[in-house]
């Protein structure tokens, strides 16, 4: 049995030997994000402690280039992570208009987000990908 996170064949706009970050293609969560650890580890309390503030300091970068450019109303965070074995951590840009507020996006819907606001939310996703790579360039 292959590994999703493993064979994951999506465009990394951060990519090391510890870690990786992506833009997850949904069309109804524009700026959704995830940084992977690169090995296989399951708990946050199984990595080393410098590994451990590495991936704090990652997800910490990125929530930061999505509040700059996608100007949510709030970040969701999360680590669930049931199945695969790859710590991964999904920044989510949400908004009192998108399709699960106030619940979680992978809860049932609650309404349909207008498909004009949906598109501007879009087009602000390569300057996202910039914003991204300039957080973990940035000394």
């Amino acid at each position: 049995m292959g590994c999703e996170l493993c064979e994951l064949a999506v465009p990394t706009v951060v990519d090391n030997d510890k870690f990786a970050v992506i833009l997850v293609d949904d069309a109804n969560y524009p700026g959704f994000a995830r940084v992977i650890w690169m090995d296989h580890v399951r708990e946050v309390s199984d990595l080393a402690d410098e590994d451990r503030l590495l991936l704090n300091d990652a997800v910490y970068k990125l929530e930061l280039a999505v509040r700059e450019v996608m100007q949510p109303l709030k970040v969701n965070v999360a680590s669930l992570g049931n199945v695969v074995p790859h710590l991964h951590w999904h920044v989510i840009p949400r908004y009192a208009d998108d399709a699960h507020f106030p619940a979680p996006v992978w809860a049932q819907a609650q309404r349909t987000t207008d498909e004009a606001v949906l598109v501007a939310r879009r087009a602000r996703v390569p300057q996202l990908a910039e914003a991204i790579a300039r957080r973990f360039t940035d000394r």
